[in-house]
């Protein structure tokens, strides 16, 4: 019997996408979205100005930005070539998210500020499931260094609970009256 994997198996991979070459395109896909998360979050703290939630999410949004640059670090020690057009899909796709009117065509929705902070806690979620990808793999290959590992998907974790805190601040904003 074959032991190659076909597209849409779960077998192991065999041919030109063995391991290396896959975490080329994982980490690859990660940065993707560590790149609109990171132009999201950098959004969300210009359109809140100077409000309460302006100042919670701006060292969240700088975090996050940290963190994409760490990406490309760990990147670059695992031999991994930034894909640039990855990079540029990243941005692309956050600007057109920004598109949805969600009620209003003029001007900014509150609805919009909850719905950016619920993108960013589930890029952060994605976040932090490459980490504990990196931080298994780490086991095994020493150019990762698991203590950093772990202090990232700490920080992720704090990210998700102060995201999450303040989507629900959102929610009682935009939603005043619900529940009751």
């Amino acid at each position: 019997m074959n032991e190659r994997a076909r597209p849409g198996t779960h077998g192991h991979a065999s041919g030109p996408y063995t391991g290396p070459a896959l975490l080329g395109i994982y980490l690859n896909d990660h940065l993707a979205g560590a790149t609109a998360g990171a132009e999201r979050a950098r959004y969300l703290v210009r359109t809140c100005g100077d409000s309460a939630l302006g100042a919670a999410v701006a060292p969240v949004a700088a975090e996050i930005a940290e963190d994409r640059a760490t990406l490309i670090r760990v990147m670059r020690r695992l031999g991994v070539p930034v894909r640039q057009y990855k990079v540029y899909a990243g941005r692309v796709a956050e600007r057109v998210g920004r598109l949805k009117t969600n009620g209003r065509l003029l001007h900014r929705s509150p609805l919009s500020t909850l719905l950016e902070l619920e993108a960013l806690r589930l890029g952060v979620q994605g976040k932090q499931a490459g980490w504990r990808t990196l931080r298994h793999l780490a086991d095994t290959d020493d150019r990762l260094d698991a203590r950093q590992l772990d202090g990232l998907l700490e920080r992720a974790r704090r990210q998700t609970d102060t995201l999450e805190e303040l989507r629900l601040q959102q929610v009682r904003t935009v939603f005043p009256d619900a529940g009751g």
